[in-house]
This record gives structure tokens, C-alpha cells and sequence, in this order.
């Protein structure tokens, strides 16, 4: 039983991870100036693309964070 909880917490730990740094991709991506590489009248195509390439840095983000949270707690096995 104790290892479905611990699944459980790493699902809602990695499913918040992933949330944070998307919204934190986000946000540091809209100090970027898109609206001079994009064509005129995309305006849907460049918010899709926008919202895309969040996703993509934030789950990478989260993913780097998540591997060293996991690594860090696997360290004290290399002194048993």
C-alpha cells in the first residue's frame, strides 16, 4: 500500500512540475517580440505556436528538475 502512495505523491509532484514550468516558459516567452517573425493575419497560428513551444520548455524544464530530485535521492545507495 505505502508504494501506491508514493507513486501517488510522485504523480501530483510531477504533474505540478510540469504545470509550474510550462506557466513559467509562458510567461518568460512573452518578452519576446513574435510579431515580427510572424505573417500577418496568423494571429491563431502564432498563438498555437506560442502555447506549443511553452509545452516543450517547460515539460523539458520539469523533466531536468524531476531526474535530478530522482537522482539526488538515489546518491545515498553509492555509500550502503
Amino acid at each position: 500500500m505505502e508504494m501506491f502512495l508514493l507513486d501517488g505523491q510522485q504523480a501530483i509532484v510531477a504533474i505540478l512540475a510540469n504545470v509550474f514550468f510550462i506557466g513559467i516558459s509562458f510567461y518568460a516567452l512573452q518578452a519576446m517580440m513574435i510579431e515580427k517573425v510572424i505573417k500577418k493575419n496568423k494571429v491563431f497560428q502564432a498563438q498555437l505556436l506560442f502555447i506549443l513551444i511553452s509545452i516543450m520548455i517547460g515539460s523539458t524544464v520539469a523533466n531536468f528538475f524531476l531526474n535530478l530530485t530522482n537522482w539526488s535521492n538515489q546518491l545515498p545507495f553509492l555509500f550502503n
